[in-house]
């Protein structure tokens, strides 16, 4: 054969080597770009999971949304929401076919790691006031050691009141902070494992060190720290026991690269995506030929556990809902249902090769990441999409320009991970993860790549659409 027709060959057999950064249009990146400005300030604004409600109910409610009522009758077109307990939000527009027929899903999770204060959090010690506090989620413990940290959440009260807290996010305002040891001192702690470098009860986060009056005496620098709280929000210390307070990163989202091409910021697992699917359901112009579902989800970094995590009822119940008010029965609408879970995965890092199976793993500015499973080692605890959704999910994205790839969670037998898809999966739907590669997932401050959040929206936009 000649040459040109080997070439010819190779690329109608070879698997298409999809379009990286490099090959990607300048209206790519231009729209990724202006894109990505309004996903900045959702980070920025959207630390929490009640924050990241709030936030998305408010542009939800700006775009016609309306809360959602089991008594009212709706129509094609017709947008309502469902808010769960100020953590939790489903959002849908209803379709010209009927809800029983099915829905078009894209789930997201808004909780990211981060520090809880434990329920008696507040003590002194040696002149010093501390925060204890418990970790959520995975975290790496040494790298939330000195960065600051800004403190959110909310405190109720016995008398039925509640106040919200943010401290450290203005310019003006203070930060707090967890130390760690000086080099000069720590060479047994440098001895020990990076797992075993800090610890769980270490993680102690530094508040205040001024005593009440300049009085020496027992537990006045906490009494200090008491009164200003006292004075700032009415709270006393036993208030702590029905407060949900969270130390999150005082950083804000920063262009990152002299090419700005990313975002450095925290909470971009899974952020990323709930931004894009909250964004793809707001900006429907018309009624979809299925009903559309975006939910912002909680608790999947524990698990999904709770009344706000998607192991609870609530989104099976607000299809379910959905079905009845046409009279359709919600076990045959789930079953006929199609998801995108929504979710990140590990973007390929040279850094650290050794950890990846570069064949078959997502890299930063390929598009939205493609993943068939989750799961560890021998696929344990993964829903492992069907070939044929996931043939559905090619042909959806290649007919409308998407640019997209396929990843794992690194080589076999070294990790894994899991996302909300199994439980999709548990209720008869078919479901597929999609979302955005990231660099340094888990840690305070994580890395994408605009085109890739651009991609994710799109990915979701045109799924809503079929």
């Amino acid at each position: 054969m000649e040459k040109t027709e080997i070439e010819e060959l190779k690329k109608s057999l070879f698997l298409d080597q999809k379009e990286t950064a490099a090959k990607a249009s300048e209206e790519n990146f231009a729209a990724a770009d202006e894109f990505c400005k309004g996903y900045k300030k959702f980070l920025n604004s959207a630390k929490t999971e009640r924050e990241a409600v709030t936030e998305a109910l408010k542009q939800a409610k700006k775009a016609g949304f309306k809360k959602f009522s089991r008594e009212e009758k709706y129509a094609a077109g017709d947008k309502v929401y469902f808010n769960n307990r100020g953590k939790a939000l489903c959002l849908a527009v209803i379709g010209t076919e009927k809800v029983e027929a099915g829905t078009r899903l894209s789930i997201a999770h808004v909780d990211s790691p981060r520090l809880d204060l434990k329920p008696n959090p507040l003590y002194e010690n040696d002149g010093l006031a501390y925060f204890k506090t418990h970790y959520y989620g995975g975290i790496k413990k040494y790298q939330w050691t000195t960065i600051p940290l800004a403190l959110h959440g909310r405190v109720c009260l016995k008398n039925g009141r509640y106040v919200d807290i943010c401290v450290g996010e203005k310019e003006d305002e203070p930060r707090f902070c967890i130390t760690d040891l000086l080099p000069h001192l720590s060479a047994e702690q440098s001895s020990r494992k990076l797992s075993e470098a800090i610890t769980g009860e270490g993680l102690n986060i530094l508040i205040g060190s001024l005593p009440l009056g300049g009085d020496s005496g027992a537990d006045m620098v906490k009494l200090n720290i008491m009164k200003i709280l006292n004075d700032s929000y009415g709270i006393k210390e036993e208030d702590f026991l029905s407060a949900e307070l969270e130390a999150v990163p005082a950083e804000k989202a920063y262009d990152i690269g002299f090419d700005r091409s990313m975002i450095g910021a925290y909470g971009h697992d899974d952020r990323v995506c709930a931004y894009p699917a909250l964004r793809a359901i707001i900006e429907m112009e018309e009624a979809p030929k299925y009903t559309a579902v975006t939910v912002l989800t909680d608790k999947e970094e524990t698990g999904s556990d709770g009344n706000t995590g998607l192991q609870s009822a609530y989104m099976k119940n607000f299809i379910c809902d959905l079905a009845k008010m046409q009279g359709g029965k919600g076990r045959i609408a789930l079953s006929n249902s199609k998801c995108l879970s929504a979710d990140v995965n590990a973007a390929y890092d040279p850094n650290y090769p050794e950890v990846y199976e570069k064949r078959n793993s997502c890299v930063l500015g390929g598009g939205v990441c493609i993943t068939k499973y989750t799961g560890a080692r021998g696929k344990g605890g993964t829903s492992d999409a069907s070939a044929e959704f996931m043939a559905e999910c090619r042909t959806i994205f290649d007919e409308s320009n998407v640019l997209w790839q396929t990843g794992e969670l690194g080589k076999v037998d070294i990790g894994g991970g899991g996302t909300v898809a199994k439980y999709v999966a548990n209720l008869d739907a078919d479901v597929v993860d999609v979302g955005v590669p990231v660099l340094s997932m888990h840690a305070p401050f994580e890395i994408v790549s605009k085109l890739d959040v651009y991609m994710a929206y799109r990915a979701f936009s045109e799924f809503f659409k079929k």
